[in-house]
């Protein structure tokens, strides 16, 4: 299994519009992607700006191009992410996951 991380920030007055946009539409996307294990949205509040991590299982690299293309390196973005994020984070990083 591999797990998908991306982070991003956003000004904390728009910390819940964004979290609502990822539990709406973000997180559905990658659960109805075949060999999509899980899709979790954490945040974390800083004082002027808040943290978003995700955080994806998949069954394979095979999974994760059918999701993102076949260049898993580059972050996925969505219509609404350049209007509110304070970066463009180019990349998502993958870790395989060992769990005996």
């Amino acid at each position: 299994m591999i797990a998908r991380i991306w982070k991003g920030e956003v000004p904390l007055d728009r910390s819940d519009e964004y979290l609502e946009r990822m539990r709406t539409i973000a997180i559905p996307d990658y659960r109805s992607t075949d060999g999509n294990q899980g899709a979790f949205a954490l945040r974390r509040l800083h004082e002027d700006r808040a943290e978003f991590l995700m955080l994806t299982f998949w069954d394979s690299l095979e999974s994760i191009k059918a999701f993102n293309g076949d260049d898993i390196s580059v972050a996925k973005y969505y219509d609404f992410d350049e209007e509110v994020l304070l970066e463009m984070v180019p990349n998502a990083d993958h870790y395989e996951i060992y769990n005996d």
